[in-house]
């Protein structure tokens, strides 16, 4: 499927901000693009693409579809784990492109077989380092789990690109299970593991923290696109195949 390219939105400066009801509005005008089962099945796309990544069981299905004001835009299968395609979704008014969101397969899940668990931890970690459209990455965390030693591998496969000026957002989200004085905790415990990125309160329950992550990400849509830096050797170029003998990150532990 390929999807006619979108010259990237006027460069704005972050500080400047925007009306959160401009941002969300944009967030609801997501729609179904189209799914990948492997890198060379993605669109080679013009436009800025934001990716959602976490852990099973994080709430990154909730998040998607609470920010999009969608009920099933992003599945959440019954069996975590088991959704194994990039899937993309479209946004723009009047059925322009102007930007993308990506959910990647969640990970940890230790019921999915092994075989699997290492076919999609290189996928993910490929379409991290070498999508060249990628223009931020949200990071789904549960709070009473903070940045589990899976997330810190994720972390350690972007922290390159992070360098270089790509976007992170972790969010922790189901918030609304933490008293105050355990979300400030939380939150403050986990801007220290961040490794340079936003970290946020998210509760899909509540309505927390929807305004603050779509101007967010409003506001990364409209950024300049920074350059790709992929560690010799690993990765593939845009379009192509995974490489068989590359070794992936282990995302194997439950």
């Amino acid at each position: 499927m390929t999807e006619p390219t979108t010259p990237l939105l006027p460069s704005v400066p972050v500080a400047d901000g925007v009306d959160p009801r401009t941002a969300n509005a944009w967030l609801h005008t997501a729609r179904f693009l189209t799914t990948a089962p492997q890198l060379q099945h993605l669109p080679d796309l013009a436009v800025p693409e934001i990716a959602f990544v976490g852990r099973s069981n994080a709430g990154k299905s909730t998040c998607i579809n609470t920010l999009t004001q969608q009920k099933r835009l992003a599945f959440a299968s019954k069996t975590p784990g088991r959704t194994q395609s990039i899937n993309l979704f479209a946004l723009g008014k009047h059925n322009e492109t102007d930007a993308v969101l990506a959910d990647l397969p969640g990970y940890g899940y230790a019921a999915v077989p092994k075989e699997a668990k290492l076919r999609w931890q290189r996928v993910m970690a490929n379409y991290l380092r070498t999508r060249p459209n990628l223009r931020g990455v949200v990071m789904m965390c549960d709070p009473r789990l903070g940045i589990t030693e899976l997330d810190d591998i994720l972390l350690d496969v972007i922290r390159p690109r992070v360098q270089d000026g790509l976007k992170l957002l972790v969010l922790l989200t189901k918030s609304d299970k933490l008293t105050r004085v355990e979300g400030q905790k939380v939150l403050s415990i986990t801007r220290l593991q961040a490794g340079g990125g936003e970290v946020k309160l998210f509760s899909a329950l509540k309505k927390q923290g929807i305004d603050d992550v779509a101007q967010l990400l409003w506001a990364w849509a409209r950024l300049p696109m920074p350059r790709i830096v992929a560690p010799e050797g690993d990765g593939v170029p845009p379009g192509g195949a995974e490489p068989d003998d590359d070794e992936p990150p282990s995302l194997d532990t439950p």
